[in-house]
């Protein structure tokens, strides 16, 4: 992992500012001499920076966008905790860490600490920009906002402006985290109980009746007690528990809320989505209640220069990262024609 440190003030869109911030990223791969062959991976809600890691199939080794052909950068977000400024880390003015005191961020707010970023590492222009779910989030904003740097995108079950049922889910999380009696206090765990309740919520939207149905239903139709579902949902809380941390998911969910292409553009949703004029893959998974299909097409008949693809999936949201191979064959193959729809 390699670090970035800004040691000037920077705003943030609602107002405050901090100090400075610290980026932390993965590359992988080198740069050819033209500096032609970026390819930039923004990641989802509690992913981190080692997309090789998360996104085996189509980040990495053998993957669709590889070391090989790539130079490959993943930042982890502004906000998160795996290395970037976020709650946990100090604050500078008092000595101590920000915990509940971070103030919000935007999706917006994550784009431009990325661009500080692309101008530290020296690169001008980003062949591909790619992201799933919040990555995606990312990913549209930052192509609006630097038109003249990102070349293509592929995005994958996400959407132009969250959702009043994202947010819902959103806010069902946070009530979770905060009736736990430990949230806000001074302590790295606090709200930890809150974390895993928020986790259970959110797994019932990433996944989805039938998968929940095909893989969690007990065999033993005696059963009072000990469900396997109740277990799973047990385990993925206590899962998240250990990597991840309250403040963090609370603050992330405040963000995504805040997702919205057209706010301060003059425009509506549509109109900023036909000025995405860069080659654009989408694609969507039939199961995804988080981001259906309705808003996959819905970006798909304003986006001028986009193909859509939906990739038929019982996994739901969560498609978007256990159906690699799908999804790299897709991208394989779209990366293969753009290419030769380049050359004189």
């Amino acid at each position: 992992m390699n670090y970035f440190t800004y040691d000037a003030p920077f705003a943030l869109e609602g107002g405050p500012s901090l100090p400075g911030i610290t980026i932390a990223y993965h590359t992988y791969g080198r740069l050819n001499e033209d500096r032609s062959n970026v390819v930039w991976v923004c990641h989802a809600l509690t992913a981190n920076s080692d997309a090789g890691h998360w996104w085996p199939g189509v980040v990495g080794e053998n993957g669709a966008v590889s070391p090989d052909d790539y130079f490959i950068v993943c930042a982890n977000i502004l906000g998160s905790c795996y290395g970037s400024t976020g709650p946990l880390s100090e604050d500078s003015r008092t000595a101590k860490p920000y915990f509940s005191h971070f103030p919000a961020v935007t999706i917006r707010d994550m784009v431009r600490a990325h661009i500080l970023l692309r101008k530290h590492l020296g690169i001008g222009k980003i062949h591909l920009l790619m992201g799933g779910s919040m990555g995606g989030y990312q990913a549209l904003e930052w192509a609006v906002m630097e038109k003249d740097v990102i070349q293509q995108l592929f995005l994958i079950a996400t959407s132009p402006a969250e959702s009043a049922w994202g947010i819902a889910v959103h806010t069902a999380q946070r009530l979770a985290i905060e009736a736990d009696g430990s949230w806000r206090d001074e302590r790295p765990d606090a709200g930890a109980r809150g974390l895993k309740a928020a986790r259970a919520i959110g797994i019932l939207t990433y996944r989805n009746y039938g998968i929940m149905v095909r893989k969690q239903t007990d065999t033993d139709v005696e059963k009072l007690d000990g469900f396997k579902a109740s277990s799973y949902i047990d385990y993925q809380g206590d899962k998240l528990v250990s990597r991840f941390n309250a403040y963090c998911y609370w603050l992330l969910t405040k963000a995504m809320d805040s997702h919205q292409l057209a706010r301060g553009r003059g425009k509506t949703v549509e109109d900023v989505l036909k000025s995405i004029e860069q080659r654009t893959l989408l694609i969507g998974v039939t199961s995804d209640i988080l981001c259906p299909m309705e808003e996959q097409r819905h970006m798909a008949d304003h986006l001028p220069n986009v193909r859509l693809v939906e990739i038929d999936s019982v996994y739901g949201h969560d498609g978007f990262m256990v159906e690699g191979a799908t999804i790299a064959t897709h991208l394989r193959e779209w990366l293969g024609r753009t290419y030769q729809e380049s050359l004189p």
